[in-house]
């Protein structure tokens, strides 16, 4: 038979890794191309032969999804594989449209396809929508493990915004590993943490790799998952992170609502900073996807590393890229710490260069905070200038990494961090209890 062209949408992630574990290999299908999305600077190269397989000698292109209809009609596409995450419902069927519309199939992978199966007990940490608190609760989680005897292993969901051939399978332990590995903001933002309380992390490309270099190292295995996607690994205890703020979500993202109907456990975060009825509206929205998950509660309290550098001044308010970008946040933890301490936050986007202003053109919903934007050293450069550029008197950094290790920043500057505090933790104790 014929094989099927296949074209993948994806954002390098989650589409690298369903071709990895359902396509690479297979005779039946031929993947014609990647298409990227969400990223800068990841469409115009390739899958690497190297990663593709000897089914694919010259490796596989990545295109921009804007040329979607031209690519279809290009490869002769018979199926079109939606694959990342993060998005609208009405997102994704626009997606299906144009697809349909060009004489493709439209489908999505599901979890059973895609899920790994480890030999060591895996939790998965999981969310709504990116930005509601998972690494928080995954680090919280970590400290109980570790606190009950368990080895823990972090692994990450997939950020190889790099050279693909040299992400196959990473490993973090020390700060210099990601030095070494020339991590990009994002990727440090989501390593770091976890580094700085002595935890090993994986990431990478192929995942079946990491798995298994994993299980070498740890009893438990703790899925810190990215945005809201779904595991990449089979868990044994799904637990799900909401955000009241974004109380509407649970039934509008795509695949925010599959990981609540999948769930054992929720958690609602951040209910210190929601209202009565936003933390109401949450509890329902999940209800109706899901009768018989374990719901509980938690906190996210921040705390300012040097408070009067900020009262009443003049600054300048740094918040975590994809939250406050696809993940629709309009404010994070340096707004919350800015409004505590009675500050002026002056409009970032005046001072914006380069790809930051496009930034806030493609995100119209942000207002005066500055993205932490950071996918590459032009994006990197850009952020440093635009902060330089600030007249303030002084900066809050409201990301998960510490941005001074990167970046020149010539202003006074503090650190927010945030941390889960669940409201009934003995409640959050004995589930994981149960699992170990």
């Amino acid at each position: 038979m014929k094989p099927r062209n296949v074209l993948i949408l994806g954002a390098a992630g989650r589409d690298f890794h369903n071709f990895n574990v359902f396509y690479r290999g297979r005779k039946e299908y031929n993947v014609c191309a990647f298409t990227a999305a969400q990223i800068p600077d990841i469409s115009g190269r390739k899958y690497p032969k190297e990663l593709a397989g000897k089914l694919y000698p010259n490796g596989i292109p990545i295109y921009p999804e804007e040329k979607l209809p031209e690519i279809i009609r290009k490869f002769r596409a018979d199926d079109v594989v939606f694959s990342y995450s993060d998005v609208s419902h009405e997102h994704v069927m626009h997606l299906a449209s144009i697809a349909i519309a060009n004489g493709a199939n439209f489908a999505l992978l599901g979890s059973d396809q895609t899920m790994l199966k480890s030999t060591k007990p895996v939790i998965a940490v999981c969310a709504v929508r990116t930005g509601s608190g998972k690494s928080q609760t995954t680090r919280w989680i970590a400290n109980y493990l570790r606190d009950n005897g368990k080895r823990v292993v972090v692994v990450r969901h997939a950020m190889p915004y790099g050279d693909l051939r040299r992400q196959v399978v990473q490993r973090f332990e020390t700060y210099w590993d990601l030095e070494r590995q020339h991590c990009t903001i994002e990727e440090r933002e989501e390593y770091e943490p976890h580094i700085a309380l002595g935890i090993v992390v994986y990431a990478g490309v192929d995942y079946e790799k990491i798995l298994r270099s994993a299980e070498k190292e740890g009893d438990v295995i703790l899925w810190d998952g990215g945005n809201n996607d779904l595991p990449f690994f089979k868990p044994d205890l799904h637990i799900v992170v909401a955000d009241p703020h974004r109380a509407s979500h649970v039934m509008k993202y795509h695949p925010g609502e599959a990981n609540v109907r999948m769930a054992d456990l929720v958690i609602i975060n951040k209910v210190d900073s929601a209202h009565r009825g936003e933390v109401d509206l949450l509890r329902k929205n999940i209800r109706i996807a899901n009768k018989r998950a374990k719901i509980l509660l938690a906190r996210s309290p921040i705390d300012v590393e040097m408070p009067d550098i900020i009262k009443g001044k003049n600054v300048i308010v740094i918040e975590d890229g994809p939250t406050i970008t696809h993940g629709g946040m309009q404010f994070g933890a340096g707004t919350i710490a800015a409004r505590k301490y009675k500050c002026r936050i002056i409009d970032a986007e005046r001072y914006a260069i380069g790809s930051l202003r496009e930034t806030y053109k493609k995100y119209p919903h942000l207002q005066k905070i500055l993205p932490a934007m950071g996918y590459g050293k032009r994006q990197t450069e850009e952020l440093e200038k635009t902060i330089d550029k600030a007249k303030c008197d002084a900066v809050i950094i409201g990301t998960p990494v510490d941005l001074r290790k990167i970046i020149r920043i010539s202003k006074p500057t503090t650190r927010i961090f945030y941390s889960l505090q669940p409201l009934k933790p003995k409640d959050l104790e004995k589930e994981l209890a149960r699992f170990i």
